[in-house]
């Protein structure tokens, strides 16, 4: 899954010899709504390895994010991107553990998400939002070189993993989470069985039945004059 700004994010500050006749893995491949994976192809890399947790365009391997170290070898990897994935994972600091693990030493390391404020929706869950700080401080064991923010509430990062790499420890970082509408640590059963959560739930998919809705409404009335 890409926007528009993710993908010019990544054709800006990914250049053709950092690409060519590298092995490249995307982590949420599945092309809903947009790709870099043509970009990228286009630039000769020696493979390029789309997984997402379910079939679909632009998806080679069925592949938990959180699983990543379990498919594939440590270190197998010079270019690793993820757009718009992470505010849906829910054991994210496992994730980007395991995005680090697969990247090489001198491999880049580029990755979008969405930041607080950015509505809620569940593809096919919603628990994260990151924020410039946030992205600083988890890719702080690794050279940052781009690290923006968009006007769509999003933000962007691309770092080198360093030759002497030192894993941050991310288990007591605490992400803000639309779940709790708050920062922790973790979300729980409890809290996506909680009130706050059931009713941001109910008024998205009330949003989502009226946008739905509404256009056979104005069409039949525009049909009976």
């Amino acid at each position: 899954m890409c926007t528009m700004n993710c993908i010019l994010f990544g054709t800006k500050n990914l250049y053709d010899d950092e690409i060519r006749n590298r092995r490249v893995l995307e982590v949420g491949s599945r092309d809903a709504n947009g790709s870099l994976r043509p970009f990228i192809e286009s630039r000769r890399p020696e493979k390029y390895v789309g997984v997402d947790i379910a079939e679909g365009a632009g998806v080679d391997i069925i592949c938990d994010a959180e699983k990543l170290l379990e498919r594939f070898q440590v270190e197998s990897f010079d270019i690793i991107i993820s757009t718009e994935l992470l505010e849906h994972v829910r054991n994210w600091q496992k994730a980007i553990s395991n995005i680090k693990g697969v990247c090489k030493p001198g491999g880049i390391i580029l990755v979008t998400t969405r930041s607080i404020g950015f509505k809620f929706h569940e593809h096919p869950h919603d628990f994260w939002r990151y924020e410039l700080s946030d992205i600083e401080s988890i890719f702080s064991d690794c050279d940052i070189q781009a690290l923006e923010k968009d006007w769509e509430k999003g933000v962007f990062v691309k770092a080198i993993k360093p030759a002497n790499f030192k894993e941050k420890d991310l288990s007591e970082y605490a992400l803000f989470s639309i779940v709790t509408g708050e920062r922790t640590k973790q979300i729980t059963d409890k809290d996506l069985r909680s009130c706050y959560f059931r009713k941001l739930r109910a008024k998205r998919k009330a949003k989502d039945l009226a946008f739905e809705i509404l256009p056979r409404f104005i069409a039949s009335l525009l049909s009976e004059k």
